[in-house]
């Protein structure tokens, strides 16, 4: 593996070269997995990817394994231990962004069956393959991205800015941001 052509943005470390070859782009529609992702990246917003990485398991352990059915019931004593959490991102607005999230998200599971149906529908059910020859190719919002942030929104969702929604594309598989070249590209 070390002698195969990666996306650069991976080369950091062996965390990074790891999530890089066994989850970014992968497409997921696990409901389970697809929140996960939704939870990480409302936290990432205005962060590093990088920073999130290093703290996933800790907010695997702080946010019930993301279960979203018990994080919609948070209430504010929940609140007031994740705002003392040190392994997470003390941020209380994100905190509750993601309650409402998992909120929203059960409702949107109760209106299509699951948030997966719901989600992909904006891709007819596939991957969207771009065409990238370099990192400076894949762009931060799409139409698309922006379409399923306003969505989104309107559906209650906090903290999914078309940035943050394109990011969850890249990381779920809905769209293949994987350079030409990158061994992944084709998998």
């Amino acid at each position: 593996m070390e002698n195969k052509v990666r996306c650069a943005w991976c080369e950091k470390d062996d965390l990074y070269r790891d999530y890089h070859d066994n989850e970014w782009g992968n497409p997921v529609y696990d409901d389970d997995k697809l929140f996960e992702f939704l939870v990480l990246e409302t936290f990432q917003a205005g962060l590093s990817w990088y920073t999130i990485l290093k703290k996933r398991d800790n907010f695997r352990a702080a946010f019930d394994r993301f279960d979203y059915r018990k994080i919609a019931q948070y209430g504010e004593d929940k609140i007031a231990e994740l705002m003392q959490d040190a392994g997470i991102i003390r941020n209380g607005l994100k905190i509750k962004g993601t309650i409402a999230n998992a909120v929203a998200f059960l409702k949107v599971q109760e209106e299509f069956g699951s948030f997966s149906a719901y989600i992909w529908g904006f891709t007819d059910g596939k991957p969207i393959h771009n065409q990238v020859k370099k990192m400076s190719d894949v762009p931060a919002t799409t139409p698309l991205s922006d379409a399923i942030s306003k969505d989104l929104k309107k559906r209650g969702f906090k903290f999914v800015g078309s940035t943050v929604v394109y990011a969850h594309m890249q990381a779920t598989g809905m769209v293949n941001d994987h350079i030409e070249e990158c061994w992944k590209r084709n998998q």
